[in-house]
């Protein structure tokens, strides 16, 4: 399983499903990303965290735990 963790800069991948309970996947599915979705990675800071991507047209910082929750293929 690759999750939106995993992912270096300059791919682009799609959603497969999300992994997470309550509240923290509601806020995933709220900032556009859902089942299908294209996202593509533009930077990882040098530690990891947070990571910066393009969903649906705008930028967006994900944490690395979040990142996690996001299966990609």
């Amino acid at each position: 399983m690759r999750t939106l963790k995993d992912i270096r800069c300059g791919q682009t991948v799609s959603v497969i499903k999300l992994h997470g309970e309550g509240a923290v996947k509601r806020r995933i599915m709220d900032m556009g990303i859902t089942k299908g979705t294209s996202v593509y990675v533009r930077k990882v800071a040098p530690l990891g965290d947070p990571v910066e991507v393009t969903v649906r047209g705008y930028e967006l910082s994900l944490r690395k735990a979040d990142a996690e929750m996001v299966e990609v293929g």
